[in-house]
């Protein structure tokens, strides 16, 4: 099969292991429908079905499942072979492609990726912000970023931005001047809160810990939101409580746009972590941000944090 083109076999791995050819479109930067040309070229090509489409799932065929699995390390391997190239280069090349959480896209990176890419003129940076867990291989992803609690045991984690962090809960001086200041979290069931819906549809319960006892509640909500901004906002205006990452409200802290409340009951949780598969030869973009991050010496909390 010397006619079947690389390019193509590429697309088909990626899209089958993502079993999704939107997803696939928007990492790559190129459109839905030219994934599809090259599949139906491959098809064409082999003469047999590789990927069973319908308008809501992707999924392989039993040959393209045979075909993924024999292919990927290869596939592996050409990519490896090619960016060996890159030693000889003074700086390397190449994109790095990373997925991170909202939190970590708003506190973390910011700081890193403007001295990371200065440092190295021939790497492009691609950051995706999910809160979801993915896994970043089979998404297309060279590495993610991801809290202790949610990495795969099989990967590789390095410590990555301020080691200590903390969840804070908040309100506006008039609303708590209209309806008190809760002492302690059971106290929050009397209170209109604002809380966060993940992209899942998932809202996590409110967690307090204090001298070993910890305590796990569920508030009514006054506004529900998936948007950080408009939560922040609604607590501004004094239309509840918020609880979030204590970076996320730094600002409206220190101005006394909000002011903390229970923080005798918010015990700080680790920083987050870069984490990436074990690989023979990992990708030298990936490679120059790991040692850039091994290098470069982290905060043991959060600079937000201190102003709590």
């Amino acid at each position: 099969m010397s006619d079947v083109d690389l390019a193509d076999l590429e697309a088909f791995a990626a899209v089958a292991r993502a079993r999704s050819f939107r997803s696939v479109a928007r990492l790559r930067g190129v459109s839905a429908s030219s994934l599809s040309e090259a599949l139906r070229r491959l098809e064409a090509r082999l003469g047999v079905r590789l990927l069973n489409r319908t308008t809501r799932s992707v999924t392989p065929t039993e040959a393209g499942q045979r075909l993924l699995e024999r292919l990927s390390p290869a596939l592996s391997e050409v990519a490896a072979a090619l960016d060996a190239v890159n030693g000889f280069r003074d700086s390397p090349t190449g994109t790095l492609r990373l997925n991170v959480p909202t939190a970590v896209a708003r506190l973390v990176l910011p700081p890193i990726i403007g001295p990371f890419l200065a440092a190295h003129p021939g790497i492009a940076l691609e950051v995706t912000t999910e809160d979801s867990f993915v896994d970043v291989l089979a998404a297309g992803f060279d590495a993610g970023v991801r809290y202790d609690e949610r990495l795969e045991k099989d990967m590789i984690a390095v410590p990555i931005g301020p080691r200590v962090q903390r969840f804070l809960v908040a309100g506006a001086p008039a609303y708590l001047a209209a309806h008190g200041r809760p002492s302690h979290p059971m106290d929050l069931l009397n209170h209109a809160c604002i809380r966060h819906r993940f992209a899942s549809g998932v809202m996590h319960p409110w967690e307090f810990e204090r001298d070993g006892e910890i305590v796990k509640i569920t508030p009514t909500a006054r506004v529900i939101a998936n948007n950080i901004d408009l939560e922040i906002s609604a607590a501004i205006q004094g239309l509840g409580l918020i609880a979030t990452f204590e970076g996320f409200i730094e600002p409206e802290l220190k101005s006394g746009a909000l002011v903390p409340v229970l923080d005798d009951w918010l015990q700080p949780f680790s920083g987050p972590f870069l984490y990436y598969q074990s690989r023979r030869h990992m990708p030298a973009p990936l490679r120059a941000f790991v040692d850039f991050i091994k290098k470069r010496p982290s905060p043991e909390i959060a600079p937000a944090a201190l102003s709590g």
